[in-house]
């Protein structure tokens, strides 16, 4: 009873932050979704198209379930996965996210949370694992990954939120007292040497 319990827990929970980092994309122009926001070059659509490909090498090649859709052999990782190239439409990427869901949740649902997986890019001795700490791994890269995209739209025009319905309307004005608030605490606490 508690396996099922937890597996609908976790899968719940994958579904919730899956849909979460696709909203990031909402409204935004096609250079926003693709262009880089850190020094490291992360952004918005390659983040979907990686947490994408993270899903479906787990709960795909993991459980001996290849991917309908064909993939690079993960030995070949090249960081292709981080962002689109120019061929690439925000509704391929979104599409290979949807249907990387079907193919995840067709071997949760499927597979007992004890069924045995071999994650050959893991070390020894924990490249042989099961579903339960699959489903955990990789709701944690998906629950990390959506609070990348959750920094990366609040910098670009100050969106927040978890679902649109939960999106409250941006008061300028408190926002820009509550960040001087904040301000004027760190600089009491460290003051600032010329």
């Amino acid at each position: 009873m508690i396996d099922e319990f937890a597996k609908d827990n976790l899968h719940g929970r994958l579904r919730r932050d899956r849909k979460a980092l696709l909203w990031k994309l909402d409204g935004l122009s096609e250079y926003d979704a693709r262009r880089p926001l850190t020094a490291t070059g992360t952004n918005l659509l390659g983040l979907v198209k990686h947490v994408a490909t993270v899903e479906v090498r787990y709960f795909g090649e993991v459980f001996d379930r290849p991917s309908p859709e064909p993939l690079p052999r993960w030995q070949d990782s090249n960081g292709s996965d981080l962002w689109a190239t120019e061929d690439e439409t925000r509704d391929q990427v979104i599409g290979f996210y949807r249907r990387t869901w079907e193919h995840s949740d067709a071997t949760i649902n499927e597979l007992p949370l004890d069924a045995p997986g071999h994650v050959p890019w893991w070390p020894e001795p924990y490249a042989d694992t099961n579903l339960f700490a699959i489903m955990v791994h990789v709701l944690g890269e998906s629950i990390r990954h959506a609070g990348h995209a959750d920094i990366l739209r609040e910098g670009l025009d100050g969106r927040t939120g978890l679902r649109a319905e939960l999106e409250k309307q941006i008061d300028e004005e408190a926002r820009a007292a509550y960040c001087a608030k904040i301000e004027q605490t760190a600089r009491s606490a460290a003051p600032i040497k010329a």
